[in-house]
Order: C-alpha cells, then structure tokens, then sequence
C-alpha cells in the first residue's frame, strides 16, 4: 500500500479502537498498542503531506452514546501530549524554554522563569462541572472534547461533589470520577455481578441511567482544573488553591519543582508510591505553574503545549497459556481470549488476557502451553506480549476456527478479524442486533430499549429478531415494570413496524459494511427486496459508492443457509416492504455538500440529513473546503468558527427555517 492508503486504513482502525474505549468502555487493544498505532499515523501524516480532517491527530476522540442528553462544553476540553521516557520529559520543557525566551526578547512584561507543578494521572472518567451563580448548573462527560454527555443525576450521587460554591461566576470545573479500589472489593463482596476493574466501574457508574447504581458503587472525584473562568488566577498553585478553598476535592499531591533534575527525582518517587494508593493513576501530569507562560505556549488541536503526561512503563510478569476460548462479540468479529495460570499483579489477580485476532497469536508465537510474558498495561488491561521460549516441547497449535463457536455459521475473512456473518441469529450478536433493528433509523419500534430487549431475552426466551413479533398482551403485562398502558403502547409500535420503507427493513438487517446511505442507494436500484436477495456482484458495483468487498459480502450474506432462513421467518410475521417507485428524490441540492451543527427546533439531526439527502444534497460531519453550506443551530461548537474562517456560507435563525421549509 502506498502512504495515503495507509493512513486510511489506520484512521479507521484507530477510529474503531476510540469507539471502543472512549463510547463503550470496552478497550480493544493495551495502551501501548494504541499508541504505536497513533504515532505511526503521526508519523506517516508528517511525511506524506496527508492529513484528513477526520483523522484522529486532528481531534480528541469519542463518540457520544444517544441515550444521554448532549452538553456542549464552554471551553473545548483537551487531551495531554505523552512522554514515556525522561528524554521526552526534557525536549518538552526545552521546547517550552525557547518560546519563553524568543517572547521574552520582544516583550516588555516578561514571562518569570519556569516551574512546573506535578500531579497525579487518573485513570477514571473525566467530567466537566458547570456552576453559575453558586449552583451546580451541568455535569458532563468530556465526550469528543467539544460535546458530552449530560450526567448532572449521577454526578450529584458522589457526595463530595459541592452542589453549591462561594464564587458565583460563570466557571468549569474538570476532573475526574474514580471508584476506589477498596470499593471495588467491596462491591464485589456484596453483589453477584462483578465488576472487571475500577476504571470501568466508574466510566459505568457515570454513564449508568439508573442514579441509584452510581450511588452503590461510591464513587469519588478529584479535580484539577478551571477550563472556564472569569478569575484573575495567576498560577496553578493558585488555582488548586481556589477549588480548595470552593471545597471541591483535590488530591494531596501536587509539587511545586523547579527544574528537570527535580522533575525526574519526583517522578522515581512516585513509581513506588503510586502502587499504594486506594485509586487508579497511570503516570504524572507536568504543568508549567504560570499562566501567562501557558497562554503563551497556546496549544496544538488536541493537547496544550504547557503541560505533559509521563507515563509509567507496565508491570511485566511470566504465567502459563491453559486455553484459548474464540468469543463473538457484538459486531460479529470472532476474538479470542487466553485463559491463564493465575497470575498475581499487585493485589489483583489476572486469569485472562486478550489475544487480539488470530494475526496476533502467529506474530507472537503463542501456542497452548506455552510460558508467555503478560502485561497488566496501564493498571487494567491484561495483554500478552510474547513467548519466554518458542521452541518450548509440549506446546500445542492453536487452531483458527472455521465454523461459528454459537451457531455454527461459515466465519468470513474481513480484514485481520474473522467474522461471523450471522447477524440476525447468532446468539451474542443478538442484544445489539436487535437493538439496531429496532432503531429510529431502522424499523423505528419505540419503547424497546437496550435494557428492554435484555429483560425480554432473560425472562421470554427471545431467542431470534423474529420473536419480537410474537410477543403478546398476556407475556408482557407480567413483566417487573410492565403496566397495561407501557404494555400497549410496546404492541402498538411492534405493529406499526411492519409497514417499513425498502432502504430501512435493508438497514435494519445488518449487512456488513452496509450503513444508511448504502441502504438508500440498494433501495433506489433494487426497487424492492426479492430483486436485491437475487443480485451479482456485478449489479452492486453497479451503484457508484459500493467497492468490491462490500458487493461480495452483500451477496454472502443472501447466500448464508442460516441467515436467509432467519429473514424468511421473520417475513413470515407480516412484515410487508414498501416498494420504490420510481426517483423520488429531488436534484435540488445536487452537488452541494452540507455540514449539520447544534439543535434545531423541530428537527434531529437525521431528519435534516434526510431532507438534504432526499433532494440531492450530500451530508458530511466536518467542515471544509469542500463544504458548500453549514446548517447551524444552537450551540453550534467550533464547526461555526471553521466555517466562517473557511468562508463557508452559513444558515442559521430564520435563514435556516426558511430553508428547511423549502425543502
């Protein structure tokens, strides 16, 4: 592959691995991994001129979950730069030294000399509090850095949290939510479900619906800066000063040092204290202490260039590979998990790592039996980093499976992963595949929910898509929470379901690498749904969008035994597909390319894209030079800013309204 090629592809894939950690909280890879990936794209970008405004160099990660109210942030909250090695820490502060002294040689009011504080860290969840005059006003997730979520509810369940301050400007509070690791025992010790780690545990507690879970799992939260305030601090001394004395919680360790060699005795130190603490921290934030030195140095697009994070290498240790065990996961790729000699790491005992895909199992020479190396990367991720000896006897080949483990299906090649194909039945696919299925965007069947659907497969025995068809007054109304009027309005909905448009009964089956736009375009040539189960490969690359990888698995997928049985039975139930007569669309907007941003009255953001869409238009996620118009609501973050230096024409206010209306 030539360089632009290999940014794509690592774009997409770093873009999966932050869906992963940042949204889901199910990290796929150790730290190290990521990071290699990250500075590989870094480094390819730099060298190759390529820079795509979507990659992941370009912004802070993380996409926001949608049962959550969305908070936009005042200020756009950054990410840290890393340094693993003290060679990293001193090219940072030498960089920063040649800003201050090229400023102080054309500047009156000089910057002082450079001091640094040094703080701890975390490794929990970041949240942003919002207080105006006094009052907790908003509590979010950091989100993508410009947008999170709204989680004030949870928020108010860490009791060390002022829901009232002395200051009563307008002020953001950033920190971080924390389960202690004693809770972390404590709640393992008292409930049936376990949970994994203490990182986890708390991004869970945040982004757990029910407050009264948060409360049980007795979060804390440490905090450690002011991205927003109208106040005259000088210094970070002086700021950890004033959230003190506001009486929110900061963690006793922040130093005041003075030099690299001060720098570098705190951070042995700390190595050895860290693994004492009650919480997780995986290195040490540097900032410089003054404020005017830090608006000086300014920041890159996604880290400030006056601070730094020093990261501690992972503790490593030896243990034995018992089994692999292949688990599919919710996207259908099939992963497997390395069962373990139990290994101790620090209090926590580990019997399982990750192997990532079966290219990850030849590279590093694993086989049953063998005596590998782990790393518990960062305090939390077990990873397996390679064999003590290759050559070891008494090993045996780890097979790559052919066949799904759960329902049997013929497993596909995509990429490294090897997938099962079967998402309509495959039973660990089979929550999230309904839970798409039932989408807005899908077969719209409202009131099923993520935690609805669980409730229906753990007490009916929902066992395939097409169960939700059978569901009756009778089994429901028995159901914990299950009133006659919730009862009804469920049937209602499952009803109405089963008039649905062509291009969303496509996109509610769940085709791999077909999303929205590729079920439109299927619907518009198909016309209707016997036509597409029919088509070749070749009439798919007949539509302009779809490449070869995406027509073959189409036309796998209409040939899998099992899953054109599911589809059949789920015909059966009544379900009848609207035809496509015709082009609807309009040429209105054709070749004009549009970017959506903020609220707008009246309208979601799908429903402006389908207008848009449905009149010729072309909708993208950020702005360009390409981009012709910016659709601007309320709140619209930084996307408004980089239209207007782009000259991008905006509509916004009544030119929006009257817009829409036309349309």
């Amino acid at each position: 592959m030539d360089k632009k090629e290999q940014i794509d592809e690592l774009i997409q894939k770093i873009n999966n691995l932050n869906y992963h950690y940042y949204t889901l909280d199910e990290p796929l890879v150790s730290d190290g991994e990521y990071d290699e990936l990250y500075d590989r794209l870094k480094n390819l970008e730099e060298e190759s001129g390529y820079v795509r405004d979507d990659s992941p160099t370009q912004y802070v990660g993380g996409e926001i979950l949608e049962k959550f109210e969305k908070h936009y942030h005042l200020t756009r909250l950054l990410s840290q730069g890393k340094a693993q090695s003290y060679e990293e820490v001193e090219d940072w502060i030498n960089r920063s030294q040649k800003i201050v002294d090229n400023y102080n040689l054309t500047h009156d009011n000089k910057l002082p000399e450079l001091s640094f504080v040094m703080e701890y860290k975390f490794d929990g969840l970041t949240i942003n509090l919002t207080y105006e005059d006094g009052s907790l006003k908003n509590a979010a997730t950091r989100g993508n850095g410009i947008v999170g979520e709204e989680v004030k509810a949870q928020v108010k369940t860490i009791r060390s949290i002022p829901s009232r301050i002395d200051d009563k400007s307008l002020l953001e509070i950033q920190g971080e939510a924390l389960m202690p690791l004693s809770e972390l025992k404590r709640y393992n010790r008292e409930n049936e479900t376990q949970l994994k780690n203490a990182r986890n545990a708390a991004a869970g507690a945040i982004r757990n619906l029910d407050p009264k879970e948060t409360y049980r799992r007795r979060l804390t939260a440490y905090f450690y800066a002011l991205p927003t305030n109208s106040l005259n601090i000088k210094t970070e001394i002086e700021m950890i000063d004033f959230m003190e004395e506001q009486g929110f919680k900061v963690h006793p360790y922040h130093k005041l040092v003075n030099s690299y060699d001060e720098i570098i005795e705190e951070l042995k130190v700390i190595e050895k204290e860290r693994k004492d603490l009650d919480i997780l921290t995986d290195g040490v934030v540097i900032k410089i202490n003054d404020k005017k030195t830090q608006e000086v140095l300014g920041s890159t697009n996604k880290f400030p260039r006056w601070s730094i994070a020093f990261k501690y290498d992972a503790e490593e240790y030896t243990t034995t590979l018992k089994e692999v065990k292949w688990n599919v996961g919710r996207t259908g790729k099939v992963t497997p998990s390395a069962i373990l000699e139990p290994v101790d790491f620090s209090g926590v005992t580990v019997t399982r790592a990750t192997l990532n895909n079966y290219d990850d199992i030849i590279r590093k020479k694993v086989k049953i039996g063998s005596k590998v190396f782990i790393r518990r990367s960062n305090d939390v991720i077990p990873e397996i980093l390679g064999v003590v000896d290759e050559n070891q006897p008494g090993t045996l080949e780890i097979e790559k499976p052919s066949k799904c483990p759960y329902c049997g299906s013929e497993l596909i090649q995509e990429n490294v992963h090897v997938v099962c194909p079967n998402s309509i039945s495959c039973k660990p696919q089979l929550l999230a595949r309904m839970e798409h299925f039932v989408s807005r965007n899908a077969m719209d069947i409202e009131g099923l929910s993520e935690k609805t659907i669980a409730q229906l497969m753990d007490t009916l025995d929902i066992n395939e898509i097409n169960d939700i068809y059978d569901l009756n007054y009778e089994d429901l109304i028995e159901l914990d929470r299950f009133g006659a009027k919730k009862t009804q309005n469920l049937l209602n909905a499952i009803e109405a379901s089963k008039e649905v448009d062509l291009s969303n009964f496509i996109y509610a089956i769940g085709i791999p690498n077909v999303g929205e736009k590729t079920s439109k375009d299927l619907a518009n040539k198909f016309k209707n749904f016997d036509n597409l189960r029919k088509a070749s490969v070749d009439d798919l690359l007949d539509i302009a969008d779809i490449g070869g990888i995406t027509a073959e698995n189409i036309v796998e997928f209409f040939n899998d035994e099992n899953i054109t049985a599911s589809i059949d039975n789920l015909l059966a139930k009544g379900i009848k597909i609207k035809e496509v007569e015709g082009n609807n669309k309009s040429s209105k907007l054709e070749g004009l390319t549009f970017v959506i941003t903020g609220s707008v009255e009246g309208f979601t953001r799908d429903d402006i894209k389908a207008l848009v869409e449905k009149n010729g238009g072309k909708v993208t996620t950020s702005v360009s030079n390409n981009t012709d118009y910016l659709l601007c609501g309320d709140k619209p973050g930084s996307k408004r800013d980089k239209a207007e230096d782009l000259g991008v024409k905006i509509y916004e206010d009544q030119e929006l309204a009257k817009f829409l209306a036309e349309l």
